[in-house]
């Protein structure tokens, strides 16, 4: 500890809806049970974005920024499973160790209602955090703990494996770990898209199929083109307006992962006979606990699975990444890197 600095600098959200300034901060001293993580970087979710622009209501000051990754610089009394020099990330729900969800242990999401990433040193319980895979750079990592994760929770949710069918909406992280993960299951994959110059990528993350719904509005019909019972699991990721498409391209007791809300999170009109007559399972899935963010992670590693990053920014760049996501000017991933 003797040689680390006795300030550090934090991103902090002051007022509402105002960007984060930079402000400096006295140096944690690591108690028992924590670590010291020197961050690295930070990766940018919707949900960030939502959180900055003052629509999540939170403590004030606090430091934005769900997901983050780094060095272990220290450790405190009682931390056998980590050790100075260890790369790791930080967990979504850090409360929500295993099992199911509870009102309790998803109370607590780092950005929201406590300090997130986006600062050069965090003090966390070692319970939290998650070893990074050791293939993936600190950036590469930072991208895990709440797209790819949702992406392992959603295809948990449809027990897929080999031989099944996936349908993804959209090349955002969730769906792009969306289809790299299932294609490390051995399953076919039927991605979205909103443009034909996504379609390479899509294709060299795993789909096997690309739709472009701008070009097939009633996207669900080519699904069911290409696999005419339906496909195994869809992972819903728009929400209000692509849900009754999704259940229209779901076979028979098949499954629907409502993973995100990017059309909106009102009311969606949907196809109630088809749910009843055709016994679709509609899941709700919000990330997951830290047990599936270690077992997605010893699956990135088995597999040798490479986040997809479209765009890389210092942190001093917040606004810009910020208007790159909310144009959708991104495939995949958006990090921030923290000096």
């Amino acid at each position: 500890m003797t040689d680390l600095p006795v300030s550090y600098d934090a991103m902090l959200l002051e007022v509402a809806g105002q960007l984060p300034v930079r402000a400096s901060r006295p140096m944690p001293v690591p108690g028992p049970g924590d670590v010291l993580v020197r961050v690295g970087a930070s990766s940018m979710n919707y949900h960030d974005v939502v959180n900055v622009l003052g629509l999540i209501k939170g403590p004030l000051p606090r430091v934005p920024m769900s997901d983050g990754a780094g060095e272990v610089i220290a450790v405190g009394a009682d931390v056998p499973e980590f050790s100075p020099g260890d790369h790791v990330m930080g967990a979504f729900y850090p409360l929500w160790q295993s099992g199911r969800p509870t009102p309790e242990n998803k109370r607590t999401v780092p950005g929201d209602t406590c300090d997130g990433w986006l600062q050069q040193y965090a003090l966390v319980p070692a319970s939290t955090v998650v070893p990074s895979p050791a293939h993936l750079s600190d950036a590469q990592a930072a991208t895990l703990p709440c797209a790819a994760t949702t992406a392992w929770s959603s295809l948990e949710v449809g027990s897929v494996g080999a031989g099944d069918v996936v349908v993804t909406l959209g090349t955002g992280g969730v769906s792009l770990f969306a289809m790299q993960l299932a294609k490390a299951r051995g399953a076919t994959v039927i991605a979205t898209t909103s443009s034909n110059a996504k379609v390479d990528t899509a294709r060299k993350a795993g789909a096997d199929h690309v739709i472009n719904y701008r070009e097939h509005p009633e996207w669900w019909r080519e699904v069911r083109g290409i696999v005419p019972s339906g496909a195994d699991l869809v992972i819903d990721l728009g929400g209000e307006r692509t849900l009754a498409g999704s259940i229209l391209a779901t076979r028979m007791d098949g499954t629907v992962a409502v993973s995100g809300g990017l059309s909106g999170f009102g009311a969606a009109s949907i196809p109630s006979a088809q749910v009843m007559t055709r016994n679709i399972r509609l899941v709700g899935v919000t990330v997951g606990s830290v047990a599936d963010h270690r077992a997605l992670t010893e699956a990135v590693e088995r597999a040798g699975i490479v986040p997809h990053i479209s765009h890389e920014f210092s942190w001093d760049d917040l606004a810009e990444a910020m208007r790159v996501m909310r144009a959708g000017e991104h495939i995949g991933k958006i990090t921030l890197t923290i000096p």
